[in-house]
């Protein structure tokens, strides 16, 4: 049964995100966290995400925008430090609100809070019609890139603040995707170095079958979402990273996601 949901969660969120540049790790955590432990579940999503992140920029890494990336990449990978520090330093803070829905534990912290309203308004921004054609220019790159990865080392929702900025940056729908894959591929590296001693000494625990087949199946759906890459429009991606914008925004302020 594990086997069943874990595989079709890695397919569909893949495919999923190969256009919205997020929400892979968002919806394959919770299937781990099943059945592993959470650090467990953590680490193998890290290392599912990050194969992942190869294969889809072997596919289309070539499209990414060198200028973009720099200006957006640097800042992000730098400023993760810092939220991942200011993480450490407010674990010890209680939660806002905690509640239970058939015994789900979901806990409302002053982070979800932030990110969650904050990815709120950026898919709202991106759905009224008198912002739909916004666009952001060059000099706030960094800006952009230093939320993103800031917010992404205090909560891990990089991916979701990354895709909001960039898909305001008018890049082509194939430089869009391209410049984000690249830049998870880097935020990934850095996570890895510290999961990887970690799953090392669970070594004997892990089922390597499972950890296959969940990167099989998450590159299976990566190559569909390639093969139709050239069907879909850019306002069809945009209107895909508002939905999963909204998502993500109503499971963290209500606390649901982790």
């Amino acid at each position: 049964m594990h086997y069943a949901v874990i595989l079709a969660v890695a397919f569909v969120a893949s495919g999923l995100t190969f256009f919205s540049g997020f929400g892979l790790g968002t919806l394959l955590l919770p299937a781990f966290a099943l059945f592993f432990p959470i650090e467990q579940a953590v680490a193998l999503t890290a290392v599912v995400h990050f194969l992942n992140g190869l294969f889809k920029l072997a596919l289309v890494g070539r499209h990414a925008d060198v200028g973009v990336l720099l200006r957006f990449a640097v800042p992000a990978v730098a400023a993760s430090f810092g939220g991942a520090w200011l993480l450490f330093h407010l674990s010890d803070v209680p939660p806002l609100l905690t509640y239970s829905v058939g015994g789900y534990a979901a806990e409302v912290t002053a982070v979800k809070l932030v990110v969650g309203i904050l990815l709120f308004l950026f898919a709202l921004a991106d759905v009224l019609p008198s912002s739909r054609d916004l666009s952001f220019a060059p000099r706030y790159l960094a800006v952009g890139g230093a939320l993103s990865g800031f917010f992404g080392g205090l909560s891990g929702m990089q991916g979701a603040l990354r895709s909001a900025f960039l898909v305001k940056v008018g890049l082509s729908k194939e430089a869009f995707i391209a410049t984000g894959v690249v830049v998870a591929a880097l935020i990934d590296i850095s996570r890895l170095a510290v999961y990887v001693p970690a799953l090392m000494r669970e070594a004997d625990r892990i089922d390597y079958a499972l950890l296959g087949g969940a990167v099989l199946a998450a590159f299976a759906g990566a190559y569909l979402g390639k093969v139709v890459l050239s069907s879909v429009t850019m306002s069809s991606v945009r209107r895909i990273v508002a939905a999963m914008l909204f998502v993500v925004a109503a499971g963290l302020v209500s606390g649901v996601l982790r």
